[in-house]
């Protein structure tokens, strides 16, 4: 038995000391031949079997239970309900790896444009530990309010009085909360000087006058156009 050898690593690196054992192994390898083929319902047929065996703890494998489902998600964006209850029903179940499998399922928001459904879901958990100590949960958090509060509809209703943008604000604390725990996360300083950059007063004044700019030009030329055909009448 211990001669046998297999394609993939399995989450049991010891060898196979019986035949049950092997026979879990090699089903394990089919399965995971068949999602690189992306041969989807064969890996489902694995699937289903390995899930049975008391061997098994099927939970671990959460992120192999996300492939059998399929990734066609992202050009499906309606198909993708099935994943997503599978990852809520995973944090319940697995709560060790719920800031994995949160980071996932916030991803696949992402992926369908569910962007407000995302940054709410990540906003319910950012609050408490070990969730708030998540460099990469945060600077999700902080993309999204930063892309919310562009868009033309998010930021109409969260804009206040003031002229001020809450979403904007969000933004900056989230990716100031992921730049405190990871220094070096290059992708929160960037994003952080983009926001410093558009919470300049002078950047709504400068689109603006840019704008009238252009306004003026156009009412110039055109009245430079009306003088014109006058002249040659």
């Amino acid at each position: 038995m211990s001669s046998q050898t297999f394609l993939f690593a399995s989450l049991d690196s010891k060898s196979p000391t019986t035949a049950r054992k092997v026979h879990i192994r090699r089903l394990y390898d089919l399965m995971q031949l068949c999602l690189q083929r992306n041969d989807l319902p064969r890996a489902r047929k694995a699937w289903c079997i390995l899930a049975r065996c008391k061997e098994i703890d099927w939970r671990t494998m959460w992120k192999t239970g996300i492939q059998v489902l399929g990734d066609d998600c992202l050009t499906s964006p309606e198909d993708n309900s099935s994943r997503l209850e599978f990852l809520r029903s995973m944090r319940l179940q697995f709560p060790e790896q719920q800031e994995a499998i949160l980071r996932e399922f916030a991803l696949r928001l992402i992926a369908t444009e569910k962007y407000r459904e995302a940054l709410d879901e990540l906003e319910l958990y950012l609050h408490v530990i070990p969730y708030r100590d998540n460099p990469v949960l945060n600077v999700y958090a902080g993309l999204l309010a930063l892309h919310l509060s562009q868009t033309p509809d998010d930021q109409r209703a969260a804009t206040q009085d003031d002229g001020s943008c809450p979403l904007l604000r969000n933004a900056q604390a989230h990716l100031e909360k992921a730049r405190t725990l990871d220094p070096e996360n290059e992708v929160a300083k960037a994003f952080l000087t983009q926001i410093s950059v558009m919470q300049d007063p002078s950047y709504g004044f400068k689109i603006g006058d840019r704008e009238s700019d252009e306004e003026r030009m156009e009412v110039e030329e055109h009245e430079q156009r009306q003088r014109s055909k006058r002249v040659k009448t």
